[in-house]
């Protein structure tokens, strides 16, 4: 009789460290957008205020790690390529969001290994997300 462990983390949201762990994050991305000139076209796409951002990419985040599913819940399917299309994403735009992110990750000690692959999720969502060529 073979007997098969079950893995002790079982999503990545989990493996982040929840709902804490994840808004961290979301947080400090935010606040990194705000704080660090090399973020600077990434931050004018988002207006006065990044509120409404901070928890959107919070419950949105949540979900997509295999976590509650927040953002669902309050409005539908995600779409996300739909819901960018008013902001111009470039290569830049998408350039100044990935290095936010990582440097989210680092910061809030996201395990190296989970970083390195939503890194690579996260390369392939942004560049699909761009809708200008530059």
């Amino acid at each position: 009789m073979q007997i098969e462990e079950e893995s002790p983390i079982k999503s990545p949201f989990e493996w982040m460290g929840g709902e804490t762990r994840v808004k961290a994050l979301a947080e400090r991305f935010y606040d990194l957008m705000d704080l660090e000139p090399g973020y600077k076209a990434l931050r004018a796409a988002h207006g006065s205020t990044l509120q409404d951002a901070r928890d959107k990419l919070f419950w949105f985040l949540c979900g997509w790690l295999g976590g509650p599913e927040h953002y669902t819940e309050r409005f539908g399917h995600p779409r996300l390529r739909m819901r960018h299309m008013p902001f111009s994403i470039g290569i830049l735009e998408r350039d100044q969001w990935l290095a936010c992110m990582d440097q989210a990750m680092q910061e809030t000690q996201v395990d190296p290994v989970l970083r390195e692959r939503l890194n690579a999720s996260f390369l392939k969502t942004a560049d699909w997300m761009r809708n200008r060529g530059g």
